[in-house]
């Protein structure tokens, strides 16, 4: 079941943005893997630099999850949650 106000939650939410950029560099490693296999030699340092930057992305995905964030939660004063727009 989806929130009331998904939409805003997908423009604004910072967990979703972190996600994305993780997602990003999940994509991203096989191609260098492949390039890197093709046309020089493989740097593990590279490899490691993006596995962190993956897992660091998703640590902070799910850590801006718990936040309250102003444009998707709304006025929690009065408990009801943004209207979409």
């Amino acid at each position: 079941m989806l929130v009331n106000n998904w939409r805003a939650v997908i423009k604004h939410a910072w967990s979703v943005r972190f996600m994305v950029l993780a997602l990003f560099f999940i994509i991203l490693e096989p191609i260098y893997n492949f390039v890197a296999a093709t046309w020089v030699s493989r740097n593990i340092y590279i490899q490691l630099a993006m596995s962190a930057i993956t897992g660091l992305l998703a640590v902070a995905a799910i850590i801006a999850r718990i936040f309250v964030q102003q444009k998707v939660s709304g006025d929690l004063a009065n408990g009801k949650p943004p209207e979409e727009g």
